[in-house]
């Protein structure tokens, strides 16, 4: 699922880590977070990333700040 969640390519925001078929940067969710916005306040200001995709995100988030 990792390589469907979260892409990266030059051709998208320079390489800029986003969500899998979207131009959503992984850190705009990151950021809402932190600011205490919900999740759905983000789904709804980004309404291509899937509550799937934020949902599996945040269950990874951990490991891949671990690294």
């Amino acid at each position: 699922m990792e390589s469907q969640l979260i892409q990266t390519s030059p051709d998208i925001l320079s390489g800029t880590p986003v969500f899998y078929g979207t131009r959503v940067p992984v850190q705009t969710l990151i950021d809402y977070l932190e600011a205490g916005d919900r999740l759905n306040d983000f789904l709804e200001d980004f309404p291509t990333v899937s509550h799937a995709q934020a949902i599996a995100f945040l269950k990874l988030a951990p490991a891949i700040v671990a690294q």
